[in-house]
């Protein structure tokens, strides 16, 4: 079962998206330099249809998009989410931050919008690093990924 540590409205994890950044608990990712360790324990609330129900009728009207941040201990549940999100709340884009390499199973495709992966290697840098092994991907809706091209800062 995944868990919601907590979330925040973000303008920054997806371009041009005011996103909905829900922070997953039980990472088993122990990336060294890891910006929230504190989401590798088992930590939250369940996420249920109920919680992100209250979260979208709340902020439904401020966002454009939902992030799962992390989940990767159970990627099966992220799809999951996705394709509850994009059937319930259709009209808002989804996205996820994953520490894996491999995309999730080609049918939950269609449900993301945005994906990010690769594991955080200090040495190699964020997003925004030039040489930083992690990718953003774009997913459009004939099925077709595409790498985002970030502006990228020196860090």
């Amino acid at each position: 079962m995944l868990k919601c540590y907590n979330y925040d409205i973000v303008c920054q994890e997806i371009p041009d998206e005011i996103t909905l950044a829900l922070n997953l608990s039980g990472c088993p990712n122990r990336c060294p330099g890891c910006h929230s360790p504190w989401l590798q324990e088992d930590v939250g609330e369940p996420l249920t249809s109920e919680m992100l129900d209250a979260l979208l009728d709340r902020y439904g009207g401020a966002i454009t998009c939902v992030c799962f941040m992390g989940g990767d201990g159970e990627p099966g549940e992220v799809a999951r989410w996705a394709r509850y999100l994009a059937r319930a709340h259709s009209g808002l884009k989804i996205g996820w931050y994953s520490g894996r390499n491999l995309f999730p199973e080609p049918s939950d495709l269609p449900f993301f919008d945005f994906i990010k992966l690769g594991p955080y290697i200090e040495s190699l840098g964020g997003l925004r690093s030039e040489t930083t092994n992690q990718r953003l991907y774009r997913i459009d809706s004939d099925g077709r990924i595409e790498i985002m091209r970030l502006n990228r800062h020196p860090e």
